[in-house]
């Protein structure tokens, strides 16, 4: 009743920024008398227009996503945190910039039509109740990704359909690629977003990817099920596994995702039943917490003294370590260090995961049991909380059918296994070997997508070449290969690649719009301007190219057709940080000093407090596997793995535990 009682959507600002109407009707309704209650039944039935109308406003069906956001973005700010304005969680900008809602003009993947929240989160079924349109009607269960209250609850029929719908093949995995170790990679220096933000940032700003400290380019060989191609025992290879968001219409994981546990494993084993490698291991056979070295896709944030954020205490942030998330229609390529056993058997089962679990394990101790320990300080302000946290808290009256800590189930939102043989150390060193098809462009694709966004340029580039190799008359490579070029800031290169884009598709969107960015770069800013009027006429709300055109005008000194340029972005989003900066330049050389101010104030109110990020220095030191995985590129190990022969899983050791000196160990590449 709440979503169906809201009368006005104010602004994409979200944080409830709606405006409710007590239903008239529902006097009737929620009236004691029974007789009145009948009436009002009975008038329903005889003439349900008037409940249709109060109850299913045309913007809910038009403008789903808009009605969505008033809950589904949100910031805190300093009424509440004492701190400043800082973004939270924010489902509706990624969405609005994206393919998936047809909006966006620079994403590397669309989808056959454009979708709305609806689409995913309301699927049809079907129905005998009054209102249903030939038998069906949109579901209310909002299946996504919640499997927490379903277990609490004991709800079966919900935990069914939710995890149906994680497994739906939303996501896939792909252990694609193998190569040569390389030199340990040295954590170093990351870039932050301008945006203050504890969420990522996706097409909706025009984010500035760094070079990664990826060195030169490493001969690869790939896809790994088509090529298969053998491990030397004694070897040190690289592992690459590619993330992809198929059906997802923002960002993955969405929500509070400081508090959740997703993560890729990825498990080897040979025909011995040894398992010689095992990244993303979950302690407590498979019921405790994920291990640390785990690649996870989660915001990780700390209060003032460096302690993290994981009591739902999100007022307290004042520093953001990562964020890792995929983008809608985008990828992650994950790189696995593993070492192969002299005593390993003659094939090796490369299984990887990705896994999701709903609330961290600690999260749902400390929800259900947790307590600041009595024995400790009570130190605690709006800034930090230094207590230490104790599972000894009664669980008389917790919100859950059993009065106990519920065990979330971990499921599998998809999965890849690939088997490869093992030959003798002595053996010649295995040659590099690609295979090119062209129905394999995508995978070269993703593979090259996910190397791009953690700023591996150089093997971006070389993934993306594949794509030209495969099929010439593909505009995507040669579009792609110019996003690199832009982004190394190779001009040249980058005019040769996407001029072959453009005489393959002249229209399309995407390959204009980086075709403007280099126009721009040679100081053409009349004909980057008109390629950007041709991105525009087929994507008029595309946030970054509006931005670019009012950046061009105000080059160009128009300064009033730039300010109506950058108004209409704030019209999509009244939190665009470009917007204001460049408004605040244009008011300036108009001589309006009053609104240039205003829009300066506003600028600084959303752009990041960039001191905040020397607070991490400490915890980074003293929590290396988070330092490694805020690394644009990273690599991960496996857990120490005891004994050599297990007839399932391997045991991991303890913690605190030192293997025993006699014990083998069968993965080199280990922590």
């Amino acid at each position: 009743m709440m979503c169906h009682s809201i009368a006005n959507v104010k602004s994409t600002m979200g944080q409830g920024d709606f405006y409710l109407e007590y239903p008239k009707l529902h006097e009737l309704a929620a009236n004691q008398n029974p007789v009145a209650r009948a009436l009002h039944d009975f008038l329903i039935r005889l003439n349900p227009e008037p409940h249709r109308r109060v109850f299913l406003k045309p913007f809910m069906k038009t403008q789903t996503a808009e009605f969505c956001s008033t809950c589904h973005k949100v910031h805190l700010d300093v009424p509440v945190n004492h701190y400043r304005w800082v973004r939270g969680f924010n489902e509706y900008d990624n969405w609005q910039a994206s393919g998936v809602s047809g909006q966006g003009a620079r994403s590397f993947y669309y989808p056959p039509k454009p979708q709305q929240c609806a689409d995913c989160h309301m699927p049809t079924e079907s129905s005998h109740d009054a209102g249903n349109v030939n038998g069906v009607v949109h579901s209310h269960r909002f299946p996504g990704a919640n499997t927490a209250l379903p277990v609490a609850n004991e709800d079966a029929e919900q935990l069914k359909l939710t995890e149906s719908f994680l497994k739906s093949g939303a996501l896939t995995v792909d252990i694609f690629a193998l190569s040569p170790a390389r030199l340990p990679l040295k954590p170093g220096a990351t870039s932050q977003s301008e945006l203050a933000t504890t969420f990522a940032v996706g097409e909706e700003a025009e984010t500035k990817i760094a070079p990664g400290a990826g060195g030169e380019v490493v001969p690869v060989t790939a896809p790994l099920n088509l090529v298969r191609p053998p491990l030397r025992r004694g070897d040190t290879v690289r592992v690459d596994v590619v993330v992809r968001t198929k059906k997802v219409g923002h960002f993955f994981p969405g929500g509070t995702v400081d508090a959740y546990d997703t993560w890729l494993e990825l498990k080897g084993t040979d025909d011995k039943g040894q398992t010689i490698f095992w990244s993303g291991m979950v302690e407590d056979s498979g019921k405790g917490p994920v291990e640390k070295g785990a690649h996870f896709y989660r915001s990780l944030q700390i209060d003032a003294h460096g302690n993290p954020i994981n009591k739902r205490n999100a007022w307290a942030t004042r520093a953001v370590v990562y964020v890792r998330l995929i983008p809608p229609g985008a990828a992650d390529t994950v790189h696995y260090r593993m070492s192969i056993p002299q005593n390993a058997g003659n094939n090796i089962t490369l299984h990887a995961r990705l896994c999701y679990r709903k609330f961290s394990w600690f999260g749902t101790h400390e929800s259900f049991a947790g307590q600041p320990d009595p024995a400790s300080p009570n130190s605690v302000t709006a800034d930090y909380d230094d207590r230490p946290t104790v599972f000894t808290a009664s669980l008389s009256g917790v919100s859950a059918k059993q009065e106990k800590i519920p065990d979330l189930p971990i499921v599998t939102v998809a999965e890849n296994e690939v088997t490869l043989p093992v030959i003798a150390h002595n053996a010649p060193a295995p040659a590099p070997q690609t295979l090119v098809k062209k129905e394999e462009w995508q995978r070269w694709n993703d593979y090259g997508i996910g190397l791009f966004l953690q700023g591996d340029l150089k093997a971006a580039a070389a993934a993306f070449q594949k794509i030209t190799e495969a099929d010439r008359s593909n505009p995507d490579g040669w579009v792609n290969l110019g996003r690199v070029a832009v982004q190394e800031g190779d001009m040249d290169r980058a005019r040769t690649v996407l001029e072959k884009a453009l005489a393959l598709s002249p229209n399309l969107a995407r390959a204009n719009y980086f075709f403007a960015r280099v126009l721009r770069a040679d100081g053409n800013y009349v004909d980057s301007a008109a390629r950007l009027r041709t991105v525009l006429i087929q994507y008029p709300r595309d946030r970054v190219a509006l931005n670019d055109l009012g950046r061009i005008l105000f080059l160009q000194r128009k300064y009033s057709e730039a300010v109506k340029t950058l108004q209409s972005v704030l019209a999509i989003d009244p939190e665009d940080l470009q917007a204001h900066y460049n408004l605040m330049l244009c008011y300036s050389g108009l001589g309006n000093e009053k609104l240039a101010k205003q829009h300066e104030a506003r600028y600084m109110r959303f752009k990041a407090d960039e001191s905040s990020q020397a607070s991490t220095g400490p915890y980074r030191q003293l929590h290396p596997e988070d330092n490694n995985e805020r690394q644009g590129i990273h690599e991960h190990v496996s857990v120490p793995l005891a004994t050599t022969r297990v007839a399932t899983d391997a045991s991991p050791v303890p913690p605190g535990k030192a293997l025993p000196s006699s014990a083998p160990i069968s993965a080199g590449a280990s922590r």
